[in-house]
């Protein structure tokens, strides 16, 4: 009987699609069977899937692991109270970290930008200069002075953030609440330039060097302390400090834009982003706050161009017992408005990297220690009931 009727699977094939209570048959894997051709496509896809998936359970893990340190580095610690001591000292490790680490990472941009400041005509580009640098003196060449860079800017960073932090709340406190918040710009302006003022008395030793070290071929000193020594021997004190009156001039200015462009442009975010800051998470935080530490970081690049070139001049060509005012006037007759003006392309693209990584470092390094991110406050929105 087998031999004349056909078998049940045959006639499930021929006539199943005709019933009404036959399930459609998967158009798929008949695709895949029928059209080998075409199973790269659905092997790409599922390669890309895995790709994806595995990335994800990295993020997670890296999440998690950060979550565990951070949470055992809290527990160290110890609570920390907002505007105590401790508060300050923490948001000055994060300042430590945030600006020693970046600056330090483009010492090559640095090198390039401060010859170029001094000889315009040294480098037709970044990309000659640094293949020029690293044949003659291979990649610690392209590296000269990250030492004083590194040191320089620890020093720096702490004060910078940290005071700012500190002179924020004093302000305020010496204000009043209310007024604090109706005029928080000029608290913004007046907190970071009184930070700035004594973040570069400890800054200027070491950019002395720096600069010194940067502008001649082959660099001056060998290093940090060695040229801090040489130059104390042959100018005293004095010549670590010359040129700070320009460094304030370029770093007062460069971090009052730098915090109060920043605060601004978190809560002009978050004002357009539904809901509110507390609403999203630490990596939405920390992604606010490297995109506005970037924007912020082009203006500053522009506020302070002419005096970060005054700067590089007076530390490579200021005589010995010359007069600040007489340095400056002689330089500029030399080279000109224009010539003020010189390597602002590479330092906006600098700048803007460096202060959108130092923002999002020092925020994460905040909320590492369970403290709350920088700028847009958890105040409900205007308009919002």
């Amino acid at each position: 009987m087998s031999v004349i009727f056909p078998a049940q699977n045959t006639l499930c094939e021929v006539f199943g699609s005709s019933s009404p209570f036959a399930k459609p048959r998967s158009k798929t894997h008949s695709l895949i069977r029928d059209h080998p051709s075409k199973s790269p496509i659905f092997s790409a896809w599922s390669a890309i899937d895995n790709v994806k998936d595995k990335a994800g359970g990295l993020t997670n893990e890296a999440a998690r692991e950060f979550e565990k340190a951070s949470s055992i580095a809290q527990q160290k610690a110890g609570a920390i109270e907002l505007y105590s001591a401790k508060y300050f000292a923490a948001c000055t490790v994060g300042g430590i970290l945030a600006c020693g680490t970046t600056h330090t990472a483009v010492t090559p941009l640095d090198l390039v930008k401060c010859r170029r400041q001094v000889d315009p005509n040294l480098y037709k580009g970044n990309f000659e200069a640094w293949r020029t640098i690293g044949r003659a003196e291979g990649m610690r060449g392209i590296f000269t002075g990250w030492g004083p860079t590194f040191a320089g800017y620890c020093v720096q960073g702490g004060f910078k953030y940290g005071g700012y932090e500190y002179f924020k709340h004093f302000y305020a406190q010496l204000v009043g609440e209310e007024n604090a918040e109706k005029y928080k710009t000029s608290l913004y302006l007046t907190a970071s330039a009184s930070a700035e003022f004594f973040a570069d008395i400890g800054l200027c030793p070491f950019e002395a060097v720096k600069v010194r070290m940067q502008t001649t071929i082959p660099p001056t000193f060998t290093g940090t302390f060695q040229g801090i020594s040489s130059i104390t021997a042959k100018e005293g004190t004095a010549g670590l400090y010359k040129g700070l009156y320009p460094l304030w001039g370029r770093q007062i200015p460069y971090t009052m834009m730098k915090f109060a462009s920043f605060e601004n442009i978190v809560a002009a975010i978050y004002n357009y982003l539904p809901g509110q800051k507390s609403d999203y998470g630490k990596g939405a935080q920390t992604a606010v706050a490297f995109t506005a530490g970037y924007l912020a970081g082009i203006l500053c690049a522009i506020v302070s161009h002419p005096a970060d070139v005054m700067v590089s001049k007076l530390n490579a060509e200021r005589a010995p017992g010359e007069s600040f005012g007489g340095a400056m006037s002689r330089i500029y007759s030399k080279i000109g408005f224009s010539g003020l003006w010189n390597g602002l392309p590479v330092r906006i693209v600098m700048i803007g990297t460096l202060t959108g990584l130092q923002w999002l470092i020092y925020d994460s390094f905040k909320l590492f220690m369970g403290l709350p991110t920088t700028g847009g406050g958890g105040e409900a929105k205007r308009g919002s009931h």
